[in-house]
């Protein structure tokens, strides 16, 4: 299976503290592969190294055979034209109505006749099941409605990479099970490399082909759904069935800065 992306021996931090230590990621072309973790592990910011808005400590990032911290601005450009993500909350442009949100990286990025982006426009809108509403403002879009014109407007220069940050945050059920639907079938139909941050364990687990979980800044565990499922490593174990005794505490221990603090 040929590896789209490559993490290899990463390590990143903000000033004196340490994110990640030593990581080391593989994504297939035409697979969906998941990062999960606790809140603050960092998964985010490994979407965040990968479109080169960061750069490593020490290791590489290899895309597409290139290494994205090496580049340019023109180099990572190009490597970011690859690319399609799928921000949280959607992020749509607020004062444009769902057809030129789609239209706006087509606009930006191609020289294609309006007649042509148009009909491309719809093509992305219909499928994600909403091709009657080009004419909407994104203030007029349930929750739902606005996470798959967001999925339309990262899918619409057809990458072959394409990020979702935490896509389920705030659905209901329904619109949940259409969402992983989505993911899945057109990341199937376009052969792309999905990576999907999230915290939903059993919605991610019913349609991805791999999983990483992120703890203490290292890759705590990797595999398959049916392999993690099995796994008997007390924290996959603890964040699987949402246990609230195990290896990941409730509290943080809060530094005092030299000050006795007592309560």
């Amino acid at each position: 299976m040929e590896e789209l992306i490559s993490i290899n021996n990463l390590s990143f931090g903000y000033g004196e503290s340490t994110l990640h230590k030593n990581i080391n990621m593989k994504f297939s072309r035409g697979k969906v592969s998941a990062i999960m973790g606790g809140s603050g592990c960092g998964k985010t910011t490994i979407l965040k190294l990968i479109a080169g808005q960061l750069q490593p400590k020490s290791g590489e990032i290899v895309v597409d055979g290139q290494v994205v911290h090496d580049q340019g601005r023109e180099g990572i450009y190009n490597i970011r034209r690859k690319m399609g993500m799928l921000f949280q909350h959607g992020a749509l442009f607020t004062d444009l109505n769902v057809f030129d949100n789609v239209a706006f990286p087509m606009r930006e990025h191609t020289n294609l006749p309006e007649n042509m982006i148009k009909d491309l426009v719809l093509l992305k809108l219909n499928a994600v099941g909403l091709r009657g509403a080009q004419k909407k403002m994104p203030s007029e879009l349930s929750g739902g409605m606005s996470r798959r014109v967001a999925l339309a407007r990262a899918i619409a220069l057809d990458p072959d990479i394409i990020m979702y940050d935490e896509p389920f945050a705030g659905l209901d059920p329904i619109s949940m099970a259409v969402i992983c639907d989505l993911i899945r079938s057109l990341n199937d139909a376009l052969g792309a490399t999905s990576i999907i941050v999230t915290h939903d364990v059993a919605e991610t687990f019913s349609f991805a082909d791999y999983i990483y979980f992120l703890a203490d800044g290292e890759v705590a565990a990797e595999g398959s759904p049916k392999q993690l499922l099995a796994s008997k490593l007390p924290f996959v174990r603890q964040f699987i069935h949402s246990e609230k005794d195990g290896p990941v505490p409730f509290h943080v221990d809060a530094p005092t800065y030299g000050v006795d603090l007592q309560l």
